[in-house]
């Protein structure tokens, strides 16, 4: 089976008629497709007071994003039709999934994820080779992303292929859920308990994030999470184990 990932730009309609479409009819017609593992984000009530954490390179950048998974990306096309007859501009991506850290309670179908879904849709700089973006990112950032934050789900998609034409060039997309207070409050997305904790995650993030990524190349939603279909992450697999709490 192949993971794709859409990304949705908004029409003439905002951000709350797209939410409506695809939290809606969009949702239905998408399992009705046999959709599995239906995964929509969306930026709504909810998360407008994260909204100084949005990071856009691009402009207009892309408001919200449809994930799911198919036997093959070559039955793709009634999936993008249904999603093109809601958002202007859509750009789909076929990726391999890396679970860092799962969401480990059962959701009941279609009920909010807790906290809120961070996203960052990552570029690959010229000035690094694909060989270091990715054992920099993988190899070591992964801790780094893991230790110095509050994140309680942490999801790595590697884009192996661009399946609509004009797609942003990304390597990656990355999510990550925070607790709700990480939205407007720093020491708490960083899980620091004073000034000096604080600082030192934070440089150190960012200082392993410029190793690898143009942090003005990057773009950074801030969404609530829903998930159709009664799925789950596979907690029972060993996962990587955070020693933020050690520190």
């Amino acid at each position: 089976m192949e993971k794709l990932i859409y990304l949705l730009w908004t029409g003439n309609g905002g951000e709350a008629a797209l939410n409506q479409a695809l939290l809606g009819p969009v949702k239905e017609q998408l399992m009705g497709l046999a959709a599995d593992r239906l995964q929509i984000n969306v930026f709504d009530e909810t998360v407008q007071p994260g909204a100084a954490l949005r990071q856009y390179s691009m402009r207009p950048g892309p408001s919200a994003l449809v994930a799911f998974w198919v036997n093959s990306s070559h039955i793709r096309k009634p999936f993008e039709a249904v999603l093109e007859g809601v958002a202007p501009r859509i750009a789909g991506y076929a990726v391999t999934e890396s679970t860092v850290l799962p969401i480990t309670e059962r959701q009941t179908d279609g009920r909010r994820t807790k906290g809120f879904s961070q996203l960052a849709l990552i570029q690959k700089p010229p000035r690094v080779t694909y060989d270091y973006f990715f054992d920099t990112w993988q190899g070591s950032h992964t801790a780094v992303g893991v230790e110095t934050q509050s994140n309680f789900y942490y999801c790595q998609n590697i884009v192996n292929r661009h399946l609509t034409v004009g797609s942003p060039q990304f390597a990656c997309i990355v999510e990550e859920c925070f607790p709700i207070e990480a939205m407007t409050d720093p020491h708490a997305f960083y899980e620091a308990t004073d000034a000096d904790m604080f600082k030192e995650r934070l440089d150190r993030m960012m200082n392993s994030c410029d190793r690898f990524i143009d942090r003005d190349k990057i773009e950074v939603l801030v969404t609530s999470e829903y998930r159709f279909g009664g799925w789950t992450d596979n907690a029972d697999q060993p996962f990587y184990q955070s020693t933020r709490g050690k520190v």
